[in-house]
């Protein structure tokens, strides 16, 4: 299998010797690099990405360029008269620009229409889609924003335009009306589809639809996805659906439909979590939790209703109530970073949080041992993969995601082979981990009952599980992920590209 594996140095040679002169173009709303006042000037902040990490290496190699939002309070400053500049900072390999908004167009596109509207739209989580003609307006005119920046940047040469996520499905079309034919597209989806009766409450399906069909290439993490979106294409639109090709033909084009399963940067992960930084972060998080000899249970995530953070929290209620030998002998930590406060529907889901974390405490907690510890603020890396090496049981319950990295990154982290993940079916990180333990996040019970296994799970068993686990996530890494996108991508009919070499064979 070693011979199969991708690494960073495998994505940038690929993309060295495949590429060629092809320009490379990511669309993104988030931007790699964000420069801010600090106390002692501007700062250059790097968040944490798992996109970025996959798409730095491809970048790097054909030194393309990321397209995104300018939100920091000094990007303007520090980018050159035409929006640019080469990032990384300490090592410039490729361009960023920096794309401008008006405060009212980001609240209606990004607050709005896209956080509003589309996100419950594709999350199975019961919370109502708020769809504004004003912010859908916002939509469309930021979507063509971005398409005046990609045609700036494509020029008249060949390129490949990588677009990423809900915020953009407008974006393949325009580029494909306003473009020169000589631009491969591909989208990424992030979030989940929902099934054909769901998305037909959405205003402007027909519209939405004919703009993700624009793409050469559409992506999506489970195959449950493809599914679902080329059904809802042959309930909504006009269009030629083939369903064993996963292909939809319209106006005469085609748009591949193809599964992709996103990843984290394994061998990174577990080099950090084993370096001086987190050892003396677990030093301080023991000093800090006051263990005892205590069990940890451990949720990270943000503060977001599809999250299932109440539901861990009722259940983690119902598993004291009914198992008393576990009082006092188990500590459960609950990470939850602020996420689009400003949005009503979140700021319920914190209150929420906050009753049941106090609830559970005053029943189960007793002065100076609590149940629970709340925080509900952000957190480095360091100190995440010092509490995944730290905990006995690591919950994601998502009642809906994607994929969710976070349970990839706490097993990348376990060079112990120890501790135990219990996973939501409704993740796309369930249909790969089977040795997780799952359960459905809106079982109580079955919450409660993977609880009580986990903290019972002897070690042999443990490691068992999450040796499996690791190898799986070390084989099918971000890179491969990449990899497997520019190889599908490349198959197609670009001018000006020369395609000899280019072959399935490059994912063996």
């Amino acid at each position: 299998m070693e011979h199969n594996l991708w690494t960073r140095e495998r994505l940038h040679e690929f993309c060295e010797t495949r590429l060629g002169g092809c320009k490379f173009i990511v669309v993104a709303n988030r931007e790699p690099y964000i420069h801010r006042h600090g106390p002692e000037g501007i700062e250059c902040i790097t968040p944490a990405s798992g996109m970025a990490t996959a798409l730095h290496p491809v970048l790097a190699a054909t030194g393309g360029t990321w397209i995104a939002h300018g939100g920091g309070d000094a990007d303007r400053q520090t980018v050159d008269a035409h929006d640019r500049l080469q990032v990384p900072p300490e090592n410039p390999q490729y361009t960023l620009r920096r794309v401008w908004l008006t405060g009212e167009q980001e609240q209606g596109f990004y607050y709005g229409l896209a956080n509003e509207g589309l996100w419950p739209l594709c999350h199975i989580t019961f919370n109502r889609p708020v769809f504004r003609p004003e912010d859908w307006d916002h939509y469309r005119r930021v979507n063509e924003i971005f398409a005046d920046a990609v045609i700036e940047e494509a020029g008249d040469g060949a390129a490949i335009v990588f677009i990423q996520d809900y915020h953009f499905a407008l974006l393949p079309r325009i580029l494909k009306q306003r473009g020169h034919g000589k631009l491969i597209i591909a989208q990424f989806w992030h979030i989940p589809w929902p099934n054909k009766e769901v998305f037909r409450a959405f205003p402007w399906g027909e519209e939405l639809l004919d703009g993700m069909l624009g793409n050469d290439l559409l992506g999506f993490h489970v195959r449950l996805h493809c599914q679902n979106f080329r059904d809802t294409v042959d309930r909504v639109i006009e269009a030629r659906v083939n369903q064993d090709l996963s292909l939809i033909t319209r106006g005469g084009a085609d748009t591949l439909i193809r599964p992709f399963p996103i990843s984290i940067d394994f061998a990174a992960h577990e080099r950090d979590s084993q370096s001086p930084e987190v050892e003396a972060a677990m030093e301080k998080w023991r000093e800090r939790l006051n263990l005892g000899g205590r069990k940890l249970g451990l949720g990270i995530e943000r503060l977001d209703y599809t999250k299932g953070i109440p539901s861990r929290l009722q259940a983690i209620d119902y598993f004291l109530a009914r198992h008393p030998e576990w009082r006092g002998k188990v500590l459960f930590v609950q990470i939850a970073a602020p996420s689009r406060s400003s949005l009503p529907s979140y700021q319920m889901e914190e209150a929420a949080v906050d009753a049941l974390y106090e609830e559970i405490n005053a029943k189960w907690g007793t002065p100076g041992t609590p149940a629970i510890i709340l925080l509900k603020q952000h957190h480095g890396p360091g100190d995440m993969m010092a509490l995944h090496r730290l905990c006995d049981v690591f919950l994601v319950n998502a009642l809906h995601d994607g994929m969710n990295l976070v349970a990839k990154e706490f097993a990348a982290s376990r060079c112990d082979e120890r501790g135990v993940l219990l996973l939501s079916r409704f993740t796309g990180a369930w249909r790969e981990l089977a040795e997780a333990l799952s359960f459905n996040p809106f079982a109580i019970s079955e919450i409660a009952d993977a609880l009580r296994t986990a903290l019972e799970m002897d070690e042999a068993e443990q490691r068992r599980r999450m040796r499996r686990m690791r190898e799986h996530i070390r084989f099918n890494n971000v890179y491969r992920w990449a990899g497997k996108i520019l190889t599908t991508l490349l198959r197609f009919d670009l001018p000006e590209f020369d395609y000899e070499s280019n072959d399935a064979s490059a994912l063996d």
